[in-house]
């Protein structure tokens, strides 16, 4: 995976967060699914900006550490460090190679990581990096879009994204074009594995209890928008979650 894309983007990623779809359904599903993190330590993979570190830092975990292939994205999470120090780590690397950490973490984590596998063998390494960073039992939560969410359906602009097909395909699955659609927008390109690409590569790095956990809205978001407004997403979820045990 190129880190070019995110280097150009830097600290305007932090906007995802605000947009209707990650705001009230992204952040609380995932945080939910991942749930208590209070004395564990957390492996965040793909850590962008830092987000999710830092949250999990505020809620009580003892040790951080965000790993993100961009540069100038870890700059900006190691920015907001210094301005607000929580005693989260970061540093630069590249999942597919990534270096022995010299310890082995209670809970890994990974929002859109695995779909920037260069192919399903990287994909697989990714895997098996992140199993022997983790203890034994320890459990690993992916965040990724949904690979059955079909295209042709109703726009996801009034969440604030949108996601298209660019007509190229990976040997993991499709190439997919997703936009946020901030001011100005953000263009990311990745893949979208196929369902059983996930599963046979996270088996094959030792994982077990693999299970697809679906995305919700949170009541908040219900209330913010009616439930009407969240009626396309919930027939044709273009986000879902996965967890699997070391």
């Amino acid at each position: 995976m190129s880190a070019q894309q995110y280097d150009e983007i830097g600290e305007a990623f932090e906007g995802f967060k605000a947009l209707p779809l990650a705001r009230y359904a992204e952040v609380p599903g995932f945080l939910a699914m991942v749930g208590d993190v209070r004395g564990k330590s957390v492996l965040d993979l793909a850590s962008g900006t830092g987000f999710y570190s830092r949250e999990f830092k505020r809620r009580g975990a003892t040790d951080v550490l965000g790993i993100d292939i961009s540069g100038e994205m870890v700059a900006v999470a190691e920015q907001l460090e210094d301005r607000n120090p929580l005693g989260v780590r970061y540093e630069v690397g590249d999942v597919s190679e990534l270096r022995p950490l010299g310890q082995r973490f209670d809970v890994a984590t990974a929002v859109q990581l695995l779909n920037y596998a260069d192919d399903v063998a990287a994909m697989e390494r990714m895997c098996r990096n992140v199993h022997r960073s983790l203890a034994p039992g320890a459990e690993l939560f992916l965040f990724n879009q949904s690979p059955d969410y079909d295209f042709d359906g109703p726009s996801l602009a009034k969440y604030g994204f949108v996601t298209e097909l660019t007509g190229e395909e990976a040997e993991a699955g499709p190439r997919v074009r997703t936009t946020a659609l901030l001011d100005p927008p953000i263009t990311i390109v990745s893949t979208l594995p196929r369902r059983e690409v996930y599963e046979e590569c996270l088996r094959a790095a030792g994982f077990g209890e693999v299970a697809w956990v679906p995305l919700e809205v949170s009541d908040a978001g219900v209330r913010e928008f009616g439930a009407d407004f969240w009626a396309d997403f919930l027939t044709n979820p273009p986000l879902e979650m996965l967890r699997c045990r070391a």
